[in-house]
């Protein structure tokens, strides 16, 4: 049986009428760009994060770079980044003209570790960029009574956490947060897209002048914007999508469960943990292993299909292996590791039980092999 890694497909089938009601409704309006297909995703997302304003961008990345600007931060600060994350992260802050300064993780969820905060922030950082990564929350309360000791903002980067929580309130319910409806997000467009989540009203209102080239009525620019707008026809798939989300991820907690029953104990392998604080999203399931190409080698073989995430820690890309900021950083071993050592297993709401034992069974298999 060919397990693959994520069918987007199903996800679209299944909500296929509304899709094809979505994109009659819109290419009959004649109104293509902040409309009213927008306007009332906004309303629904914000609502959906228990938050009071949502502002809808042309990607996720665009929607840290707005998020960042917009609370000031521009050329030569500084912004604390992840050691270990997508370099997105990195290039919103690069977009700025501000300088990522990376710091390394916490092993057992992966986000960026609050104890180890405190020692990169120096006069020169105007904000901590966090990420919540594979679905996992970051320790927020945490984060921001360093970030608040030192008076910088916290961003929060959620482009795969839609849907989860952190003490019991959604990502998204406070702070300043950027989430990217790329494809394969858990709520995802037939495109790119992004938005920004806040609670803060003249935030909400700089980041909406940011999008549309500075202005908030044709022809009066007020500040050097950018024109990031998330469409009329996406915000209808998004809201097509949206009613789906909680079910969808409930199925992605329940495959999850299985992977760690049934997984679980195998030598060489380290499965991922869930924080007492958090629910995750399960945007990824990914495990950990010295013998990872080994795994995904013998898993292609068995047709399991497999991603890592990601193979090159960023310090380490033609990008940035040679800033000033990334030298001044220091080693970053653990995020080194974790790129020798992750490997996402297929995971999503339109996975077959059947195909989540031909995982399992390939996984335990070859482990057992591996360790004999």
């Amino acid at each position: 049986m060919d397990v693959p890694f994520l069918n987007l497909g199903a996800a679209n089938d299944e909500v296929r009428a509304d899709l094809d009601a979505a994109y009659a409704r819109v290419s009959a309006s004649g109104r293509y760009l902040l409309g009213p297909e927008l306007e009332a995703f906004e309303a629904e997302f914000a609502a959906y994060c228990t938050a009071r304003h949502c502002v809808g961008v042309g990607s996720g990345l665009d929607a840290l770079v707005l998020a960042l600007r917009a609370l000031g931060v521009g050329p030569d600060d500084q912004v604390i980044v992840p050691a270990h994350t997508f370099i997105a992260t990195w290039l919103a802050v690069s977009a700025t003209g501000a300088r990522p300064v990376p710091v390394e993780p916490d092993e057992s969820t992966y986000g960026i570790c609050p104890d180890r905060l405190a020692d990169a922030i120096t006069p020169r950082v105007k904000a901590v960029l966090v990420v919540h990564l594979y679905g996992h929350p970051v320790d927020l309360d945490s984060v921001r009574a360093v970030a608040d000791r030192h008076g910088v903002p916290v961003v929060e980067d959620a482009a795969q956490a839609h849907a989860a929580s952190y003490r019991k309130r959604r990502i998204g319910a406070t702070g300043v947060v950027a989430f990217s409806f790329y494809p394969a997000k858990n709520l995802g467009a037939l495109g790119d897209g992004g938005a920004v989540v806040t609670d803060d009203p003249r935030l909400a209102d700089r980041i909406r002048l940011l999008r549309n080239y500075g202005s908030s009525r044709k022809y009066d620019h007020q500040v050097q914007g950018t024109n990031s707008r998330l469409d009329e026809f996406q915000a209808a798939v998004l809201r097509a999508k949206l009613p789906h989300l909680d079910k969808w991820t409930a199925r992605r907690a329940r495959v999850a469960r299985r992977y760690t029953q049934a997984l679980a104990g195998l030598p060489n392998l380290v499965l991922p943990l869930v924080a007492p604080w958090a629910t995750s999203a399960w945007h990824l399931y990914v495990v950990r292993t010295r013998y990872r190409e080994r795994l995904r080698s013998q898993l292609a073989d068995a047709g399991v299909h497999t991603l890592v995430h990601y193979p090159i820690p960023v310090h380490r890309s033609g990008a940035y292996r040679n800033t000033e900021d990334v030298r001044r950083a220091g080693p970053l071993p653990l995020s080194e590791r974790l790129a020798e050592e992750v490997l996402s297993l297929p995971i999503g709401p339109h996975l077959p039980d059947e195909s989540v034992e031909v995982v399992v069974s390939a996984v335990r298999t070859i482990m057992a092999g591996l360790d004999a």
